[in-house]
């Protein structure tokens, strides 16, 4: 590795740092300086940026913002209220499963800032310690990237993986990353099970809760969305929606299915290809609910779900572009130094995986800006496949927002960002959950069914 080489890779190190300090828009933005300084300073070939992918995310989150302007949202977030209240005795377990699913449904971890106010609730009125349900919820709600259909990381896998001669589907990457993701949060959920001092015996609770302003700040009142009223639109347009899920893995199980001749039955009738009919399918769906559900496009703009997805488009946009740029100009210098390491412990590109993602706060720019560069390395598309949950490592420094607005949700105080910063509320969860998951999904591509993934090289 030249001088040349290591200067060029602080200076993209440096942009992702400084973006992922400022935060949302910044990952993109910065990314953009870093690209700048590799291409005019060091006269670097410029990369290509993601389009396919990021076409995919703006149809996704859109036909996910109208679902949220529509009401949906709020009847999903209903159910899974009422689920909750009917058994808060398991809400450690609980919790973080309907966080999880929850992502699965709608592409993006966001919409856990409508239910932890109320797995916070449940837990503190049951006098469960709310750090421990709490602090495994939200790092579900981003465990369920990987599991989404919909979601940028999933995608971005099968488009990249395609490209490269594996020719996965989204089913079957789904059918990998489901089982392994929930057992992965079912292990760090029975790890938190006794977390902690119990409520009753936490001293600096219990001195929270003497003091009058703060018991009737802790409970005062409660969090709910069961006041609200859900209209008929409301619970078509998630109708609509999960419809449209439903095709799109209709469509997926197509490019699956092969002719007598060889050929997939989506080609036989003439489907074009996956990421063409997500986007279709998904602007459809954005559109019946506009003009049937009573979707606000203003409303669909300001929710929280389109403007953090649009942030996710420029984050990948720039991060990708930066990372590509220079992987791409240095390709057989990076070969010549990992072909070993690679070679050996294929595995091990999981930990890259993971350090990148501490780094840029963003599964899908992680897929996009590294998948390449692994395929590229020559590590088999079984071996991405089963280590794909380990591009989730954001949760290591706690600047994520889900992270923080869970801590601020908690009125107990019990889940929290210690004085050291990284002994926080979300690191054991996380590493356990990311962990059992990594290591489950490369068991079930490259042991228990190493002969059925492998099958879909071309």
């Amino acid at each position: 590795m030249t001088i040349t080489m290591i200067i060029e890779l602080l200076i993209v190190l440096a942009a992702l740092y400084v973006g992922s300090r400022y935060g949302s828009l910044a990952l993109g933005a910065i990314s953009g300086i870093g690209l700048a300084i590799l291409v005019f300073g060091f006269g670097l070939k410029p990369g290509t940026p993601p389009t396919d992918v990021i076409y995919i995310i703006i149809a996704a989150v859109t036909c996910a913002g109208t679902l949220q302007a529509s009401g949906g949202m709020d009847w999903m977030i209903q159910i899974a209220e009422k689920m909750l209240r009917k058994h808060p005795d398991h809400i450690t377990f609980l919790g973080p499963l309907v966080t999880f699913f929850l992502t699965v449904l709608v592409g993006t971890g966001h919409v856990v800032y409508t239910i932890m106010p109320i797995i916070c609730d449940i837990a503190l009125k049951k006098g469960i310690r709310p750090e421990r349900p709490c602090g495994v919820a939200s790092v579900a709600s981003q465990v369920g990237i990987t599991c989404s259909p919909i979601a940028a990381a999933v995608v971005a896998f099968v488009t990249i993986s395609n490209a490269n001669g594996y020719m996965v589907s989204i089913p079957q990457v789904l059918m990998v990353t489901i089982p392994a993701c929930v057992l992965g949060l079912m292990c760090a959920a029975l790890a938190s099970y006794k977390r902690g001092k119990d409520l009753d015996k936490d001293p600096e609770f219990l001195k929270r809760k003497a003091d009058p302003e703060a018991f009737a700040y802790m409970y005062g009142s409660s969090a709910t969305t069961l006041d609200k009223v859900i209209t008929k639109e409301a619970k078509a347009s998630v109708f609509i929606f999960l419809a449209s899920l439903l095709v799109i893995v209709a469509f997926a199980f197509l490019q699956m299915i092969h002719t007598a001749d060889g050929t997939t039955l989506a080609k036989a009738v003439n489907l074009p290809k996956m990421n063409i009919c997500i986007q279709i399918i998904m602007l459809m769906a954005a559109a019946c609910n506009i003009m049937f559900c009573k979707a606000s496009p203003k409303k669909a703009v300001a929710g929280a779900v389109w403007q953090s997805g649009m942030v996710a488009v420029v984050a990948i946009y720039g991060i990708a572009w930066l990372a590509d740029t220079y992987f791409g100009n240095y390709m057989e210098e990076m070969k010549a130094m990992l072909t070993g390491l690679v070679t050996n412990f294929p595995w091990a590109i999981a930990v890259v995986f993971f350090l990148v993602s501490v780094l840029i706060n963003s599964q899908g720019a992680v897929v996009v800006a590294m998948l390449p560069l692994a395929y590229e390395l020559g590590i088999a598309g079984p071996v991405l496949l089963g280590v794909l949950p380990s591009v989730y490592g954001y949760f290591f420094i706690p600047n994520y927002p889900s992270d923080i607005a869970t801590v601020n949700f908690d009125r107990s105080g019990t889940t929290k960002i210690g004085k050291y910063l990284l002994n926080h509320s979300f690191m054991m969860p996380g590493l356990i959950s990311v962990i059992v998951a990594t290591i489950v999904g490369y068991l079930i591509t490259n042991v228990f069914f190493a002969g059925y993934f492998a099958s879909f090289v071309n």
